[in-house]
């Protein structure tokens, strides 16, 4: 008993100097820092860092070390609204970016600190063994955004890399070409200068074709100027939505085949590509990369997968041994352990909520309907009393089933897809006490960049314009009309180390959609929980560089415009709000399990309160 307390002491003393030290290196003494299972994380001032073992051996002590000076370092050195208002819109862009200003705080922060490099090293060559990165032995395993950090930290540190990712980025060297060279050349010299690197670093993603160059100036005559970033992809938008709304006679997207789907939206003449492009796509370096060079009236084409035999729609219990579901989530329970009462407590609101509106209530003293046997007694008394019935209400809480449909990219990868996994357990474990049928389901591809889809249109000669190019893997963790005592463990999946890879959410939503059109609910409720938009490189790198997002706004246009079906998304540090609209945007998964419970138990008091609304206006006559 003596030594666990001693080993409980010592791993709480470390926590403490670790905080502090935190807090020092950062000069945030405001910072609050928080040990918990998962990943390393920062919102604002809310650093999270992974939980210690109490026996805290040296390497899992320098680990977290570099893990805190990480997270203090982007807090001295990292100026937010700099980063974020010249960040790029399309999503491997957007990584890469994000890796290379992280790259570049710690190498800037530790080059004074021998200590806190050192403890760096030895998190950087923690994380290259657990990815894997030793026994990689072609260029395009080593993800694009990870390849250029070590590339650049080593221009910029004058180290090499750690051993583990040796082999495979001597495979990336020589192969980027010359601009890409040149910028990262220049990240090297402007390294102590976050607006100078950013320059360069947005010159390396135009280098490589990862996005647009940044806007510069118009002749001064006009006396005005290009949007840049953020603004440039808002006018993309508008103009998309502009297009969609402008075809009246266009058919249902929601009533045709996936194959015969229509994208509504106009391309903008900014976004065309050329055919080389389109036949070259993986020899580019970092593999297919979005086209910018298409004829305009390629530009228009219908949204279609290019094949759809490799599609499949699988339950979770077919993709994995039963052994390894029943680990996988007793590994999601423990991970979850301190949220679950925060997020038990929310669902037990909800619950109240729900039962409170299914009250049965009932009309008495009735000439007919079934005989009120409390009322009997005063037949006894006096003969001459008539009997006395009663009728049950209708009731005003119509029969519903609810759809969570969970994004299952492989940027949900940690933190998200756990807490994900755990609220929707919770969720659906809550409605079903008050009769409200719950599915689950998850959207991914079954490759990364393209699979068997790409391999087969690369051996019919690289036909123009294929449309969606990926195996699409769309799973069932849990069915609508299956109890949750026997789908619990397949939520347990998500941990799976990789399962989760690309995601098309255009289809996935469709999906989604058609199975809740099928059931025989009165009222439908589809929530969809992503972090970001839909990616996936193989299609993006022979269509058009919005060709995904494109259908999924089409999607959700026609779903919300039928109305038969109630949408409604959850956006995790990333913003929905400009495709759905009831939406919400969460910057940590954290605040998933409340924010879930919040928005189902908004549309169940809108349903209520309309319910009210028409019995007042129907007991409105009768009281004139």
């Amino acid at each position: 008993m003596s030594g666990a307390r001693d080993a409980n002491s010592r791993a709480e003393a470390f926590k403490r100097a670790t905080a502090g030290t935190l807090r020092a290196m950062a000069q945030e003494p405001e910072v609050q820092v928080s040990f918990q299972p998962g990943p390393t994380g920062l919102a604002g001032k809310r650093a999270r860092l992974p939980m210690p073992t109490r026996a805290l051996p040296p390497a899992e002590m320098a680990r977290l070390r570099g893990a805190a000076d990480s997270v203090a370092l982007r807090l001295r050195h990292h100026d937010d609204a700099l980063h974020t208002a010249r960040s790029p819109s399309p999503r491997i862009a957007k990584d890469v970016y994000d890796a290379l200003e992280q790259t570049r705080v710690e190498v800037v922060g530790g080059r004074h600190m021998a200590g806190v490099a050192a403890n760096l090293l030895a998190r950087l060559a923690e994380q290259c063994e657990s990815e894997g990165f030793d026994r990689m032995t072609r260029r395009d395993q080593l993800p694009l955004p990870a390849a250029l950090s070590l590339l650049a930290r080593e221009r910029m540190s004058g180290e090499q890399a750690p051993e583990a990712a040796r082999r495979v980025l001597d495979l990336w060297r020589d192969t980027l070409g010359e601009g890409a060279e040149q910028a990262l050349a220049e990240m090297a010299h402007a390294q102590a200068d976050q607006a100078a690197f950013t320059g360069a670093a947005r010159r390396l993603l135009a280098a490589l074709d990862l996005a647009e160059a940044e806007a510069e100036a118009q002749a001064e005559d006009t006396g005005e100027e290009e949007a840049a970033g953020a603004e440039q992809s808002g006018q993309q938008e508008a103009a998309q939505d502009a297009g969609g709304e402008s075809q009246s006679d266009q058919d249902s997207l929601l009533g045709l085949p996936p194959e015969q789907m229509d994208g509504a939206a106009t391309e903008e003449e900014g976004g065309e590509t050329s055919e080389e492009a389109a036949a070259d796509g993986d020899d580019r370096p970092g593999g297919p990369q979005p086209q910018r060079d298409r004829a305009a009236e390629e530009a228009t084409a219908q949204y279609r997968p290019f094949t759809r035999a490799f599609d499949e729609e699988i339950a979770a219990e077919d993709l994995c041994d039963p052994d390894e579901l029943a680990r996988l989530r007793q590994q999601l329970d423990q991970q979850l352990q301190h949220l679950q009462g925060v997020v038990a407590k929310l669902a037990n609101r909800l619950q109240r909520r729900l039962m409170a509106q299914q009250t049965r209530a009932w009309d008495f003293d009735l000439e007919e309907g079934l005989l009120d046997v409390g009322r009997l007694a005063r037949v006894v008394v006096n003969p001459l009393q008539s009997l006395s019935y009663k009728r049950e209400r209708e009731s005003e809480f119509r029969d519903t089933v609810v759809s969570l449909l969970i994004d299952n990219s492989g940027s949900m990868r940690g933190r998200p897809i756990t807490v994900a996994a755990m609220c929707g357990d919770i969720l659906a474990r809550t409605l079903e006490r008050c009769a409200v049928k719950v599915e689950i389901l998850g959207f991914t591809t079954r490759a990364w960049k393209g699979g068997s889809s790409r391999e087969r249109w690369v051996a019919e000669g690289k036909p123009r314009t294929p449309g969606r190019l990926n195996d699409l893997r769309h799973i069932v963790y849990k069915a609508a009309d299956a109890p949750w005592r026997r789908s619990r463990r397949n939520l347990g999946l998500m941990l799976r180390e990789g399962l989760l890879k690309e995601n098309i959410d255009g289809e996935a939503l469709l999906w989604a959609y058609r199975r809740l059109m099928a059931r025989p609910e009165r009222r439908r409720i589809l929530m969809v929980i992503s972090d970001g938009a839909p990616v996936d490189d193989s299609t993006l790198s022979v269509n058009t560089g919005n060709y995904l997002e494109k259908h999924l706004r089409e999607v959700i246009r026609e779903i919300e415009a039928r109305d038969l079906v109630e949408l409604t998304a959850i956006g995790i540090g990333h913003d929905v709000t400009r495709y759905y609209r009831r939406a919400v945007t969460i910057v940590d998964a954290e605040e998933l399990g409340g924010t879930m419970m919040k928005n189902l138990a908004d549309l169940f008091d809108e349903d209520m309160a309309a319910a009210w609304a028409r019995a007042s206006a129907m007991a409105a006559p009768l009281v004139a």
